[in-house]
């Protein structure tokens, strides 16, 4: 297992460092081929700023069938905030391109999100403040920390 201060080390700042970044295209290129399976997607969107697409793997959480995507790193960080200027609109690369728009969860309702994701995301439990393990209660009382997006499906992007 990797070490929690190493994993936090890499992502000082809410931000990736070298080695976050070189882990993270790696990631991206593996999930965009669809090998990781339902676990990993690239994720895509517009950043706010450039305006070019910015990619990145992200881990899926599933509930109840439903796709969700969880900032591991709270409400502070790029792809948060790309996400929020573009309203939500975004692609996911798993074998195929699919075009979606991303859904702000509210608050209320993310506690099983977030178990579910810790459950699925290792290398997000450093950064987040319950065990994986917690009961649900744990996770209501710091679902505000940390944004959920539901993933609605709107077409396919190729």
């Amino acid at each position: 297992m990797v070490n929690d201060n190493f994993t936090r080390w890499m992502y000082r700042g809410h931000r990736p460092n070298w080695l976050a970044k070189f882990m993270n295209n790696t990631g991206a290129v593996l999930a965009a081929t669809g090998i990781t399976g339902n676990r990993m997607i690239m994720f895509e969107v517009r950043g706010r700023k450039s305006g070019k697409m910015v990619s990145l793997p992200l881990v899926v959480g599933i509930v109840d069938g439903q796709r969700y995507l969880v900032s591991m790193l709270g409400q502070d960080v790029q792809w948060v905030k790309n996400v929020q200027a573009a309203g939500g609109q975004a692609v996911i690369v798993s074998g195929r391109r699919e075009a979606v728009h991303l859904e702000d969860v509210p608050v209320d309702q993310r506690a099983p999100i977030l178990k579910n994701y810790l459950g699925r995301a290792p290398g997000a439990r450093p950064h987040m403040q319950v065990n994986k393990d917690a009961p649900l209660a744990e996770f209501e009382k710091v679902a505000a920390d940390y944004p959920v997006f539901h993933v609605v499906s709107v077409k396919s992007a190729d």
